[in-house]
């Protein structure tokens, strides 16, 4: 697929909930990679888990034993390598992605709200922090210094300073609620302060090099497009306005140098404003003239064509998208949940929104499956209609002409030579960027064994009561058996009891007197009949006496006889 069939696929705005996330702890903020393949998400316990945003599994899970409050904030390093993270207890945490393992740990005075990392390679260790009755400032991740930035200017006879404050900082330096970012390359701070203004600042010195006026009320929220070229403003007005970047994308230290140059005759708040008029040009306001909703987390999207506000209403769970002429495209409405935070997707339409239950919504495009997007010629129908066979549709040279294709078959194609993409162009980074995390498959847990030849103990106790008992009872029915027998022959003798092979039990016969005088008879008769072993001829003789036989040995049957069953 080439890239403009890509770029086409990435057009647009989501339109319904695709998916959603849940994890316990719930989520309470989300922010992307760079590259949007990594989604990570504060949760409320203080851990921070990182979701493979391909197969929508968690790749990782960061958690600190010494961090169990609520994650205000998380911020991705420009190379995907680092997680800086803000919590309740007033703490900012760096981690290393990769280890998983917390690389810094740095307590605030005050409450972090919103963290960023600064983009410039030269500047990694740097951070934004706009902390909740605090003045935005900048720390150093290396070290732990902090560096406060100014919120107001007041002319005075002498040149610039801090304008009065009944509310004092550490240090007697004001504050008021602000709220700051960095822009494209990171060398200049765009902040909003308590009185509707907006400030350039130098990153290097924190100087004041230009002032906007954008509104009467507080300015909550200040963003930066992708690309640099707007900056988006969210005040207690109920307006979000879209302002364009005039100055240069690269060397704007240069071009406000210019501009003060070019303004020598003028000086102090009449000059940062006549400066800060050719810095940015508000282009439009977006409202909602009926509910006069309060906005929550605005931001651009991927591309800078659309832009996005999340409704702060309780009980609400609604995100308005706007083009930047200023028409509103669509009102994407959840459950009924309170919005506590959203993202766009840095590369394809998708929104991610967090709900106040903690389960993060997951909105995309409705797509629309087109085969004829397939196969150049196929053509869609919408009623059924019967096939015409031409009678050249499937011979193997056909008059029909076929069209050929442009493209030069014998033409050599470059493997190796990587496109450039204009979504990533600005990278310039020094190290390798993170875009995936390695699987790690969790083994099960092993099974218990139990020795083959080893036979639980009341098993072996069960048994060694079982088999005297059975013994018992069989000898207890032969007793039953043989009284209630009749045979004169046959009496019960005592039972034979041995101790090496355990009680057994013998039946014996007393021989009667008509079975010794055939014993007798045929201990005469010895010459004649082949002497018989004595045990084997009682035996014989004891069988045939209890049987009462009529017959006489050495005498055949008469054919009477034979058929009937001898008499007892």
């Amino acid at each position: 697929m080439s890239s403009n069939e890509l770029m086409a696929l990435n057009e647009g705005f989501p339109e319904v909930i695709e998916e959603f996330l849940e994890h316990e702890p719930t989520m309470k903020c989300v922010a992307f990679n760079r590259r949007g393949t990594l989604l990570a998400a504060g949760c409320n316990d203080g851990s921070c888990v990182i979701w493979d945003f391909e197969t929508r599994g968690i790749a990782k899970e960061l958690r600190d034993d010494e961090c169990s409050s609520p994650i205000t904030s998380v911020c991705w390093s420009r190379s995907g390598n680092r997680i800086l993270v803000s919590a309740v207890d007033r703490s900012l945490t760096l981690w290393d992605v990769m280890s998983g393992t917390r690389t810094t740990r740095i307590f605030l005075l005050q409450t972090p709200l919103q963290v960023s990392f600064c983009p410039s390679s030269s500047n990694s260790s740097l951070c934004l922090v706009c902390p909740v009755s605090c003045t935005p400032m900048i720390v150093d991740l290396n070290n732990g210094n902090t560096t406060l930035l100014k919120i107001s200017v007041l002319e005075k006879s002498n040149g610039l300073n801090h304008a009065a404050s009944r509310n004092k900082g550490p240090g007697g330096t004001p504050f008021t609620p602000a709220a700051a970012c960095f822009n494209k390359h990171g060398n200049l701070i765009y902040l909003g302060n308590s009185k509707g203004k907006i400030l350039v600042i130098d990153g290097k010195d924190g100087e004041v090099r230009a002032m906007v006026h954008v509104s009467d009320s507080v300015v909550k929220n200040v963003v930066f497009s992708r690309n640099g070229q707007y900056l988006l403003t969210n005040s207690y007005e109920r307006i979000i306005r879209i302002y364009e970047n005039l100055l240069p994308l690269k060397d704007e230290i240069k071009a406000l140098d210019e501009l003060d140059e070019n303004q020598k005759d003028l000086h102090g708040i009449e000059k940062l404003n006549v400066v800060g008029s050719k810095c940015l040009t508000l282009i439009r306001g977006f409202k909602d003239s009926v509910t006069k909703v309060h906005w929550k987390v605005p931001c651009f999207s991927r591309d800078g064509e659309w832009v996005v506000g999340g409704s702060a209403s309780k009980y609400e769970h609604k995100i308005y998208i706007w083009n930047r002429e200023g028409s509103l495209v669509r009102i994407l409405e959840g459950p009924n949940e309170t919005l506590l935070d959203l993202a766009w997707h840095p590369v394809r339409p998708i929104i991610v929104s967090v709900s106040v239950t903690g389960v993060v919504y997951i909105w995309a495009k409705h797509y629309t499956e087109y085969w004829s997007a397939l196969s150049p010629d196929f053509t869609d129908i919408d009623v059924n209609e019967d096939l015409v066979e031409e009678e050249d549709e499937f011979d193997l040279n056909p008059r029909t002409k076929v069209k050929i294709s442009d493209v030069d078959e014998d033409e050599e194609v470059d493997i190796m030579k990587v496109e450039k993409d204009t979504t990533f162009s600005d990278s310039d980074m020094s190290q390798e960027e993170l875009c995936y995390l390695p699987t790690i498959p969790i083994p099960d847990p092993p099974e218990p064994q139990v020795p083959e030849q080893q036979v639980p103990e009341p098993i072996i106790q069960e048994q060694q009561v079982q088999e005297p008992q059975d013994k018992i009872l069989e000898f207890s029915s032969n007793l039953v058996d043989n009284n209630k027998s009749d045979s004169p022959l046959s009496e019960i003798a005592k039972p034979n009891i041995d101790d090496a092979e355990g009680t057994r039990c013998k039946r014996m016969r007393k021989p009667s007197q008509k079975m010794l005088e055939l014993q007798e008879q045929k201990a005469k008769k010895t010459s004649k009949v082949k002497k018989k072993p004595l045990a084997e001829e009682t035996s014989d003789d004891a069988d045939a006496g209890a049987e009462g036989t009529q017959i006489k040995r050495g005498q055949k049957p008469s054919k009477k006889d034979k058929g009937k069953e001898p008499q007892v």
